[in-house]
């Protein structure tokens, strides 16, 4: 028998010297850096492997499907919310007696919360994400759920993705967040979205644009000869690599090339006005109904196929709204303590939340599209962060989730004390966009009982 090599269960260990992580491919005044390849790391390090690139933009075939989600970061009074009884013939409880009307283009969710995001407040910037543990100091937060589909369908249309806002904090909370985990800010008035939608801007400021845009594209022309001579002292593995990066940077030019063609074609033409913002923030129901018809007429011109709106109730005054002025300001009136008036305050506010989501709804299938109503083709995602304020529990999160093409008329009741992974509905929404993929976040599959329609 032949004897073993004592030295034959030691790490492999290559002589190669490590390219620097600094390297970049140059060609006419343009630098194009590089992904993390194995060939920087130093010599002696082990082969981790690498997180595979996420596939390039999908175009989904045949009719468009959209999303717009919307968070209350102070939620609803769970009694009122949530039914008693799970099924498809559960009583409806005081808030949803409000959405009679809509009852089977809907499905109300309960013992649903985003795994490990915990911290009370700061959980409303996962809401999309899903993001673990929002509250500690070394936290990153990840792509979400509206970005996700922007960058694979964005191009589709004349904007990506809209990110939308009533009474922001801003630079403190945003639904909307790159895959780099930068906070995307919101916008917060109604009339300048409704001119950024509608209104057209001088040819002097459509050539701008275009010049802005151009100077981003054929980036990999320029730095072929040295991105050729790179390849050829790759591995396999890193050849592989770089040919992800390059096919995600050409993606990235053509979403850049369509986006430039949308300057030159002419906004659409709508019947409505520039609406006009109120002044205060106090007028807290009437911005969120401005946010919903701008949302509405995006859909509805297929401005864009993805909108995330956060209602920054934490941030607002006493509002008022109708007949009601509430004596305090939301985020105290949430920490009620069982107090009789504050919870009558709470209870007038989250049904004037449901009125205006009902109004959406009726709006949305008031539109008709190819023999379809407008909610049909939209996913409409209504929830909130918090499944208490006056506790900050971030568990059994309220959530309504409508349209879109699902099989709704029913309440999907989970485990409340262990919750059911909420990120599993965005995985669904994903697929039914047509997007190729089996995860998002923390899901483990899609959402149990909730079918997609013909």
């Amino acid at each position: 028998m032949q004897k073993k090599s004592k030295f034959s269960a030691a790490p492999f260990i290559s002589t190669r010297h490590s390219l620097s992580r600094r390297r970049f491919l140059r060609g006419a005044g343009v630098l194009l850096s590089l992904p993390l390849l194995d060939a920087m790391r130093p010599s002696f390090a082990g082969l981790g492997s690498l997180e595979k690139a996420d596939s390039a933009a999908v175009t989904p075939g045949g009719k468009p499907r959209r999303m717009f989600a919307i968070c209350n970061n102070l939620g609803l009074l769970p009694d009122k919310f949530f039914p008693k009884q799970a099924g498809r013939d559960y009583p409806l409880s005081p808030y949803l007696e409000i959405l009679k009307d809509h009852r089977d283009d809907l499905t109300v969710f309960s013992g649903v919360s985003h795994p490990d995001v915990d911290g009370g407040h700061p959980a409303d910037n996962c809401f999309l994400t899903a993001a673990p543990h929002p509250g500690r100091g070394s936290f990153r937060n990840t792509i979400s759920l509206d970005q996700y589909i922007g960058e694979r369908i964005g191009h589709l249309t004349r904007f990506p993705s809209l990110t939308l806002g009533v009474n922001i904090q801003q630079g403190q909370r945003s639904l909307s967040w790159t895959g780099s985990g930068v906070m995307i800010p919101c916008e917060e008035k109604a009339a300048d979205v409704f001119r950024r939608l509608f209104m057209q801007g001088t040819a002097e400021e459509t050539e701008t644009q275009v010049r802005r845009l151009e100077l981003g594209e054929s980036i990999l022309d320029v730095v072929a000869g040295e991105a050729k001579e790179l390849q050829r002292n790759l591995g396999a593995h890193d050849r592989d690599r770089l040919d992800q990066y390059f096919t995600s940077v050409r993606d990235l030019e053509k979403r850049m090339a369509m986006s430039r063609e949308w300057e030159h074609k002419p906004k659409p033409i709508v019947s409505a006005s520039v609406p006009l913002d109120p002044e205060s923030p106090r007028a807290y129901m009437d911005k969120v109904r401005l946010m919903y018809d701008m949302a509405r007429l995006a859909f509805e011109t297929d401005s864009t196929r993805s909108i995330s709106l956060l209602l920054d109730s934490v941030n607002s005054p006493a509002i008022e709204f109708g007949d009601v002025k509430t004596t305090d300001g939301y985020h105290n009136l949430s920490h009620h303590g069982k107090s009789a008036e504050k919870l009558r305050q709470l209870e007038a506010i989250d049904e004037w939340h449901m009125k205006l989501l009902n109004d959406l709804f009726a709006g949305l299938k008031a539109v008709k599209e190819d023999g379809e109503t407008l909610l049909d083709r939209s996913m409409i995602l209504y929830g909130s962060n918090l499944g208490n304020a006056n506790t900050h529990v971030t568990t059994n999160l309220p959530t309504i989730f409508a349209g879109g093409g699902f099989k709704h008329g029913q309440h999907l009741a989970f485990d409340t004390d262990r919750n059911y992974p909420l990120p599993n509905l965005f995985l669904s929404m994903l697929q039914r966009m047509g997007l190729e993929t089996d995860k998002f976040a923390s899901s483990t599959g899609t959402m149990r009982g909730l079918d997609m329609a013909s």
